[in-house]
């Protein structure tokens, strides 16, 4: 091969780079977030999860566990941030008897683990304020209390239920109906909001959210979650539609409700545990309010 040959070719690839850098930080600047980081992590999250799914249910359990254990030092360590002390391993502790609670009892165990992972949260920050190096002011122990109780119902509590999900009759498959809309919803909204997105839907809380992103959020999740429903479920179709419209809502309030959470503590990301997205509570987020139409929809048809 000729010198000239070779200097054109190297220009050529050295111009291809060029146009793809410049195409993926559009992308990413539109989206907020790398994409090629965010479909690989998010392939590897999602093939981790549905594998435990349809492997035996205590796998399935112990997953969740894990990721609630996570999430929970997570948002824990985010509030730290702020100047708040939530005690991280007091939360876990506290979310370990939620799910113990929904695993063994059902319902009630849940409610009951609830219960006692309040008392433990509250008794293990109070005895933290006897400690001379984090003595607090009274407003801000309390303020500390309500932000843990915070973090172990929107964490804990909502992923709980997902146990109770999968002990129903095709428990199995109704989770992977939750999973299958929930990301629909997010890959319709990421398509739709950045190729058409113009008119911004929440931009004081989430500026890349865009109506546009929200009606093929709308489009894909309730084409899905018909499809789940008739294929896989045995439910009329406009149960499956109701199902989908109810899980688009409940997805996109997650989303808006974590990303109100980071504004809050000044974080961009919970953290980095996650190339593309951040962490695991970021990937969550739309997940654990979904859990709530799932399981009230397997309610009124006799699933559980």
């Amino acid at each position: 091969m000729s010198e000239e040959l070779r200097d054109d070719l190297r220009h050529r690839l050295e111009e291809r780079k060029t146009q793809f850098d410049e195409a993926s930080a559009r992308i990413e600047e539109k989206a907020g977030r790398n994409l090629f980081f965010a479909i690989g992590s998010g392939l590897v999250f999602g093939a981790v999860f549905l594998l435990s799914l349809f492997l035996a249910k205590p796998v399935f359990a112990g997953v969740v566990a894990l990721l609630v254990i996570v999430a929970l030092i997570e948002l824990a360590t985010a509030y730290r941030g702020a100047g708040r002390r939530v005690p991280r391993i007091g939360v876990a502790i506290s979310g370990l008897f939620i799910l113990f609670g929904a695993y063994q009892y059902g319902a009630k165990g849940m409610l009951g683990g609830f219960v006692a992972g309040l008392i433990v949260l509250g008794v293990w920050r109070l005895v933290e304020g006897l400690v001379p190096q984090w003595e607090v002011p009274p407003k801000t122990l309390v303020r500390d209390v309500f932000s843990g109780l915070f973090t172990l119902a929107y964490v804990a509590l909502l992923a709980s239920i997902a146990i109770l999900i999968v002990h129903g009759e095709s428990g199995e498959w109704w989770v992977f109906t939750l999973v299958a809309v929930v990301v629909s919803v997010d890959v319709g909204a990421y398509a739709a909001g950045v190729t058409l997105g113009k008119h911004k839907m929440t931009p004081r809380i989430s500026p890349n959210k865009t109506w546009e992103g929200f009606a093929g959020a709308v489009v894909a999740g309730v084409t899905v979650a018909i499809i789940c429903a008739v294929f896989l479920l045995e439910l009329p179709w406009w149960l499956g539609g109701l199902l989908g419209v109810m899980l688009v809502i409940t997805a996109t309030i997650g989303d808006l409700t974590e990303s109100l959470i980071k504004r809050n503590l000044g974080v961009k990301d919970m953290s980095s545990w996650v190339p593309g997205h951040g962490g695991f509570l970021d990937r969550l987020d739309s997940l654990l309010p979904s859990t709530v139409p799932v399981y009230f929809i397997m309610v009124i048809t006799g699933s559980v």
